[in-house]
């Protein structure tokens, strides 16, 4: 068989291209190009990589391949280094393109063996190897800590959110060492890993009330990992105000507001009915809203069916990004203290939830005891932080113990939308 060579085309975007020209015949012995030993298709093949001019290329470029011409394409394409670790790729379905979806390794030794076919079908290889280097680019682990600066509930956690993943145990420790939280007074306190980009802290107990919080990173210039160093992070101060805390006794009907320790009100309350059972556990305010229209339909219940809804609501404490509130509820103040008859929400009448919705703020803390309901989830739907107990919450520090990669299974299933 003849083969004409054919110019070489760069692409410079990528690391490695290998251009396959059309036009290839392959002669088998009977004919069928299907039987045709694949001829050697270096004729056919432009290669831009490092090889050319004598530099290593850079582990950070994605490695590319693709095929010229209408008439041929890529079959097979596998790119391994001298370990023997192959590295991951697509092809694409008309096999113009190869990419790599994978970083590649620095100071490796990458083999890459091409497989084709033209539109006769006639099989080409070509086997191609470099080097890659020490990477050009740099990763920066930005932190940004969460909440804002301002007054918060005993109850606040502090957030950190990551720029980029961290998965290694190791750089977790790194990073988790520079991620400061001062409090005045001083608290026993403990970050925990909730997946690979965020971090939540929280003292061993309670925040004492009007606390002085200080959030600040020395992660900055910090090399974190292989081609990963920390970031920029601005601080926040925090304060508390008063110890305020709400319990909710479902099976009692009543809800018993702390401040600072002392019971300042009892209030006749409603809580979720069988199937739609109000959550057990510890939550944190999220929000106040004076209005909110909330609809049956909003968590799946059909227009028009018994348990449908449509309902202005008012002084509405959000306590979980599902649509739990502690709410003013007039239509059911006959029960309120008898009966749960809610769809999962803390009801109560207009007078009481005026007056909660002026006592609590952002950051207290709402429990609910003695329902039927699921257990609050820990994170993903809120901050159910305090539920997990104080030695289950520091084994989520890469400086103590195992770290999780978030929510749980149990926890993911619980993420149920619930109004009213």
């Amino acid at each position: 068989m003849s083969h004409s060579p054919r110019p070489r085309t760069v692409v410079s975007c990528t690391l490695l291209v290998i251009a396959l020209c059309a036009g290839v015949t392959a002669c088998g012995s009977d004919g069928n190009p299907l039987s045709a030993r694949p001829y050697d298709a270096a004729e056919e093949i432009a290669f831009n990589g490092p090889s050319t001019d004598g530099k290593k290329a850079d582990p950070d470029k994605p490695l590319e391949i693709t095929a010229e011409g209408s008439d041929g394409r890529l079959t097979d394409v596998t790119a391994v280094d001298a370990s023997g670790r192959y590295v991951a790729g697509e092809l694409s379905a008309d096999g113009s393109r190869w990419h790599s979806t994978e970083p590649l390794a620095a100071n490796a030794r990458y083999t890459v063996r091409v497989s084709t076919e033209d539109d006769d079908g006639a099989p080409g290889r070509k086997t191609l190897t470099f080097d890659t280097g020490k990477p050009t680019t740099k990763k920066s682990v930005d932190v940004t800590f969460s909440p804002k600066a301002g007054q918060y509930g005993v109850g606040q956690p502090v957030t950190a959110q990551l720029s980029v993943p961290v998965k290694d145990k190791a750089q977790r420790a790194v990073v988790e060492r520079a991620l400061k939280v001062d409090s005045t007074p001083a608290v026993e306190g403990a970050w925990h890993w909730v997946n690979d980009k965020e971090l939540h802290f929280r003292p061993k107990e309670y925040w004492p009330s009007h606390a002085t919080i200080q959030v600040h990173s020395n992660l900055e210039g910090i090399k974190v990992g292989d081609r990963l160093w920390g970031g920029k992070a601005a601080p926040v101060k925090l304060t508390t105000g008063d110890s305020i805390i709400a319990v909710t006794d479902a099976a009692a009907h009543s809800m018993k507001v702390y401040k600072n320790g002392a019971e300042i009100n009892q209030i006749p309350v409603t809580t979720g009915k069988p199937g739609f059972e109000t959550r057990n556990g510890v939550k944190v305010v999220l929000g106040k809203e004076y209005f909110v229209r909330m609809r049956g339909t909003t968590v799946g219940i059909a227009e028009g069916t018994s348990d449908s809804y449509d309902l202005p609501v008012y002084y509405a404490t959000r306590v979980t990004w599902s649509g739990e509130y502690v709410h003013a509820a007039p239509w059911s103040v006959g029960s309120q203290g008898y009966a749960n008859v809610s769809h999962g929400c803390t009801g109560m009448s207009t007078s009481n939830a005026e007056w909660f919705f002026d006592t609590v703020h952002e950051g207290d803390v709402v429990q609910v005891v003695n329902s039927n309901g699921h257990e609050m989830e820990t994170f993903g739907n809120g901050f159910g932080d305090w539920n997990l107990a104080w030695a289950k919450w520091r084994t989520g520090s890469a400086l103590v113990g195992g770290t999780p990669e978030g929510p749980t299974a149990a926890d993911r299933a619980r993420l149920r939308p619930q109004d009213v």
